[in-house]
């Protein structure tokens, strides 16, 4: 007799080896792997400007306002812009064929 646990088992290892589900892998990893990458480069940039370049991040741009601020601000402007990237490639990209996949594992769970 097979229980339900077993049985729900082999439904998501079904899906987990399915085609979909390593699409819905790679276009997940091919989105943010390089992006946060490039995000880490971008912070540890700033970082490494703040520790060895300060002569340059205190080059004043505007009255008080100097380069080191104004990079460290684009640090939260990057956050919140790659935050919405995100957003618009899950719900273009990511979400339609994980919902397809929750709706057959939702199906042969039944």
């Amino acid at each position: 007799m097979v229980t339900t646990q077993e049985h729900d088992a082999s439904v998501y290892e079904r899906v987990q080896e399915s085609g979909e589900f390593q699409e819905l892998k790679r276009r997940f990893r091919s989105w943010t792997f390089p992006m946060t990458v490039a995000f880490l480069v971008w912070y540890l940039l700033y970082v490494v400007l703040s520790g060895w370049a300060r002569d340059f991040m205190a080059i004043k741009v505007l009255g008080n306002i100097n380069v080191g601020l104004i990079l460290g601000l684009l640090q939260f402007v990057s956050t919140f812009l790659i935050a919405w990237a995100y957003s618009r490639h899950a719900e273009k990209k990511l979400d339609p064929l994980a919902d397809k996949l929750r709706h057959e594992v939702e199906e042969q769970s039944k």
